[in-house]
């Protein structure tokens, strides 16, 4: 009988320099102890300390000790690549608390958070956080991307981070970045539009946006989710006596605009005209007023185009940037539907490790590996000695697996995902 040993959470450690890395930059630049002390304006025994690893410098400290020796801060600190959590991406670049909560606090989208040191605080060390849009995951994920622009990493990156800190909670939602700036026709077309036709428009495609967000969620919770050709028709009306039927979501939204009236219908079909939206109609069973037709109104591509331009919004938001490429699930597919036995080392071959196992980087340089499986070592009868090593996924993996499996069987249903029951319920 052979144990599989997991390897243990060692990026939960102190985060002090690799041993030696610091002599050896020192000594590549041909300074002394006490060359770098005056640098960095600390004593030439603190550097001894910090070299000899009996203590870890503050992240201002490594800051300072990387440039004086013409590095990047993450060259010298002793972080697993692959394991890296919240606070390893803050330090790494040799931020203080207070300062990442200062340049968080200069970003637009994310001002309404009210991020402090001590949020910041609690957001790295797993705690919970109150108040207005932390429990929104469209609102933190634009949180994260603001930390990704300030820590010089790749979103996905935050995310992976972010996950490994709060294992528990929901995974942000993370927005692809937008895709140059509008076509001229899509300018033109908002230009013939009056004033009430541009904001029935602008209110049109804000809620068909608003229900995309409410579709994705739908996959993370795992519920049935209708296909994009029946929930972008959107209801606009139900003809019957509004006491009964009250108003549709985007009647709401055209009433505290100040343009929901009886002249709806004409501006609607106006747009229709110029192919900006679709407008149908439908029958349904309501509780009260019993059969009512609904009409139904969906924005076009030249629609949304034509918003986007005229109110300098982005393009169509699209949750899934950081989502892995088909190639790389099939692989991460293949390493979860063994478990928990795992997968024999040498059935894991490739590019693929370079950017899924702990501990490499897929390029020179590059950002590390996401850190979603792990070679682990395999004891042979009564633990005598290292039999195998096998890839198993780490807690992120399983995470991940957890998180997104619906959303990758929706985007590549080429992959075969038997063996995943037992991890997706």
């Amino acid at each position: 009988m052979t144990a599989v040993v997991s390897a243990g959470p060692g990026w939960l450690s102190a985060r002090r320099l690799i041993p030696g890395a610091l002599v050896a930059r020192r000594m590549a630049c041909g300074f002394s102890r006490r060359d770098v002390a005056a640098l960095v304006k600390l004593s030439p025994r603190e550097v001894f300390l910090y070299e000899e690893g009996l203590r870890a410098p503050s992240p201002i400290q490594m800051e300072r000790l990387a440039d004086a020796v013409g590095c990047r801060p993450d060259e010298l600190i002793d972080i697993e690549l692959g394991r890296e959590t919240l606070a390893d991406l803050r330090f790494a670049v040799g931020l203080r608390l207070i300062d990442a909560a200062e340049l968080v606090g200069r970003s637009r989208v994310v001002r309404d958070l009210g991020v402090s040191a001590e949020t910041l605080s609690a957001l790295e060390c797993g705690e919970s956080i109150s108040g207005q849009g932390w429990d929104d995951p469209v609102v933190t994920g634009r949180l994260l991307a603001s930390l990704a622009k300030i820590y010089g990493v790749p979103t996905r990156m935050v995310l992976d981070a972010w996950m490994r800190t709060r294992p528990t909670e929901p995974a942000p939602l993370v927005e692809a970045p937008g895709r140059g700036g509008p076509s001229r026709s899509a300018v033109a077309a908002w230009a013939s539009l009056n004033e009430r036709q541009r904001v029935y428009l602008g209110e049109i495609m804000r809620d068909d946006r608003m229900t995309a967000t409410e579709m994705w969620m739908r996959r993370l919770q795992r519920l049935p989710v209708p296909r994009a050709s029946e929930w972008r028709r959107l209801p606009l009306a139900l003809k019957a006596a509004q006491a009964q039927t009250g108003y549709t979501r985007l009647q709401e939204r055209l009433r505290r605009r100040g343009v929901h009236d009886p002249g709806t219908g004409g501006t609607v079909h106006a747009l229709a005209r110029r192919g900006l939206v679709v407008v149908t109609e439908d029958v349904i069973d309501h509780p009260v007023a019993g059969e009512v037709v609904r009409v139904l109104v969906e924005i076009t591509r030249r629609g949304r185009a034509a918003a986007r331009a005229g109110l300098d919004e982005p393009a169509d938001v699209d949750h899934q940037p950081h989502l892995l490429s088909e190639w790389l699930w099939g692989v991460l597919v293949r390493v979860a539907a063994a478990e928990p036995e795992g997968l024999p080392e040498d059935r894991l071959a490739g590019r693929s490790l370079f950017f899924l196992g702990v501990g490499y980087r897929n390029a020179v340089g590059g950002p590390p590996s996401r850190g979603l499986i792990e070679s682990v070592p395999v004891l042979a009868a009564g633990g005598t000695h290292v039999e195998e090593f096998r890839w198993r996924l780490t807690d992120l993996g399983r995470h991940h697996v957890v998180s997104f499996a619906d959303l990758y069987r929706h985007r590549y249903p080429r992959v075969d995902c038997a063996g995943l029951e037992g991890l997706v319920v």
